[in-house]
């Protein structure tokens, strides 16, 4: 049974590609108290599964932690084994989500096409992530959400930042998953909370127009 995408005051992923255990605690501290609700740490960082354990520890309820780019049924395993709740993949394996489900995650595949999305949607995605999105565009994204199942939460990822938010809400975007925009491996904390701070407003005033 897949789990919804909870409801979050702000839908927002930040996307830490590339952050070191040693970094963790400060960059995802340093999110926590910006207000950012959901932290993914891609497995191609250093010691994800690290850096994952110690987020986990750090996040009072109702943040959501998890795993980028999670390619196997495996990877879902040990995510489980560190406490992560949220699994975000370039692609849509039915294994992967199968393993995914049983383990209560929250579940984000990557897709580009109608089939992609179509296939994630019936394999109960708790949402689709679309990737690259800035290909795609805000236009791409809302002819495909005309095909699909009613309801679904539809994510974009790759070319979103706090200039195009209200674009893509426009054409029914309801998450954004935030990489480069926000973090890039050697910003400091202090660097990665100034990021934060101007992304969560750029989102509050996107919302405000809609």
């Amino acid at each position: 049974m897949s789990v919804p995408f909870p409801p979050m005051q702000r839908p927002l992923v930040a996307i830490l590609r590339g952050v070191k255990p040693e970094e963790t605690e400060a960059i995802v501290g340093v999110l926590i108290e910006a207000g950012m609700t959901a932290i993914e740490i891609p497995l191609n960082s250093p010691e994800p599964f690290r850096s994952i354990a110690t987020a986990v520890k750090l996040a009072p309820a109702g943040v959501l932690i998890g795993a980028g780019t999670v390619l196997t049924a495996a990877d879902v395993d040990r995510l489980n084994d560190v406490g992560g709740k949220l699994m975000v993949s370039p692609n849509v394996d039915t294994q992967v989500l199968m393993r995914a489900h049983q383990y209560a995650m929250v579940t984000l595949p990557g897709v580009f096409s109608p089939t992609e999305a179509l296939l994630a949607a019936r394999s109960g995605a708790s949402g689709l992530k679309f990737f690259p999105a800035g290909v795609l565009g805000a236009s791409g994204i809302a002819a495909i959400k005309a095909v699909l199942p009613a309801g679904v939460m539809i994510a974009a990822v790759g070319g979103v930042s706090d200039q195009n938010f209200a674009e893509y809400i426009n054409g029914g975007v309801t998450a954004f998953g935030l990489g480069s925009s926000l973090y890039k491996p050697g910003m400091t904390a202090a660097d990665v909370a100034a990021r934060a701070k101007v992304t969560i407003e750029a989102y509050d005033r996107a919302i405000a127009k809609d």
